[in-house]
């Protein structure tokens, strides 16, 4: 079976749905029946084709970019061709495309291609900021989700609360997102590693991982911090970080909160299992699904997130894998926080279900198979193509 992902980038460009589209990819090309090339842009203005973890990818010259969105010439006679067969090295066709939205400009070009495959999308998040594009673009995206055969979306909270994706309900299918969970199991070195970091502080931790951007909440975070007796260690950065300093200084627990950049793998694992609490307080639906919260649940680690009407809660359930509480509000996320600090017991029974949840419902190889049933069903039954 041949699938052809289009989506604005590629690692090594960093991004949620980037890492998202290359463990699919890779997971997807590793079986023996199955052939994956992803149409991205490049982030300069060169063409580029490469194999990379088994995947194709090919890297079409960015022209400019708006509102976050790489605009690539052509790119609706690259579909063609694709679709033609023109492109692989042997003529042959895609049994399927896979788009994964928003990426206007390739779904824009998608629409005008018409090449007749069948096509499915992810829709990883609604358009939240962009509020005048988004004007502009409806047509587009109610059209594309017109078109496409099926929607797979990453919890049942986008299907009901998206007002898009509840307009074609009837064709959505929820396939939660899977994650490595192996990458962040304890091993000796880790554990080593994290008693290291949990001696450089006296209080418990919490750990905040993410960008230092406007809808991840970091600033409604150092505000309960405030009134938590623990220290704070945010991994991560972003246009954000000096306000975040400013604030933690006018608040007085600069001398609690650690501002570490990015980190390597290895040290992210370990800072996972170093830390008593991870939170997420996102206030925004830009943050569809928060897959970080799937790490902290693979090192057995309890989770603070907010309850925003996403996949967010979907991943961190409440009194289950940890605390939900109300989006942007400083105190219900203090006291939160304080309840899991200070009561040992319920953080070891929250990390354990958060632990056995991930690993029966949120792996890379669940997420493969859940994918191909819908491969399945787009094409309309297994027969006609070549099914691993």
């Amino acid at each position: 079976m041949r699938v052809t992902m289009i989506n604005k980038y590629y690692p090594p460009h960093l991004g949620g749905i980037e890492f998202h589209l290359r463990d699919l990819s890779e997971a997807l090309a590793a079986h023996d029946d199955m052939s994956v090339r992803a149409i991205v842009a490049n982030e300069d203005e060169e063409r580029l084709e490469e194999t990379v973890g088994g995947v194709e990818v090919v890297r079409l010259p960015r022209w400019r970019e708006c509102s976050s969105t790489p605009i690539v010439r052509g790119m609706t006679a690259e579909l063609r061709a694709e679709a033609a067969g023109e492109l692989a090295p042997d003529g042959g066709r895609p049994d399927l495309f896979h788009l994964h939205f928003p990426y206007p400009w390739g779904e824009f070009s998608w629409l005008q291609a018409r090449t007749g495959v069948p096509t499915v999308v992810t829709y990883h998040s609604d358009i939240v900021r962009q509020k005048v594009a988004l004007e502009f673009y409806k047509p587009y995206l109610r059209r594309m989700l017109q078109k496409v055969d099926l929607v797979i979306a990453s919890s049942p909270n986008m299907v009901e609360h998206s007002p898009f994706l509840a307009e074609v309900s009837h064709k959505c299918r929820v396939v939660p997102f899977g994650i490595d969970v192996e990458k962040f199991a304890a091993t000796p070195e880790i554990e080593r590693r994290a008693a290291e970091l949990r001696e450089d502080h006296d209080r418990s931790i919490v750990l905040f991982v993410g960008r230092l951007i406007y809808y991840k909440g970091a600033e409604v975070l150092v505000r309960a911090m405030a009134k938590v007796d623990a220290d704070l260690v945010v991994i991560g950065t972003g246009p954000l970080e000096s306000e975040l300093r400013g604030l933690a200084a006018e608040l007085k627990v600069a001398d609690r909160v650690t501002f570490l950049g990015g980190q390597p793998l290895d040290e992210l694992v370990a800072w996972y299992h170093a830390a008593d609490v991870f939170c997420l307080p996102s206030i925004a639906r830009s943050e569809a699904f928060g897959l970080v919260q799937l790490e902290a649940h693979a090192a057995g680690t309890p989770v603070v997130s907010t309850g925003l009407t996403t996949g967010v809660p979907f991943a961190n359930q409440h009194e289950e894998t940890g605390l939900v509480v109300p989006p942007d509000d400083p105190r219900s996320l203090a006291e939160a926080l304080r309840t899991l600090v200070e009561d040992e017991s319920l953080r070891e029974q929250y990390g354990a279900r958060a632990l056995e949840r991930v690993r029966a419902a949120f792996t890379i190889e669940r997420m493969v198979d859940d994918t191909l049933c819908v491969y399945r069903e787009a094409l309309g039954s297994a027969g006609e193509v070549s099914m691993p």
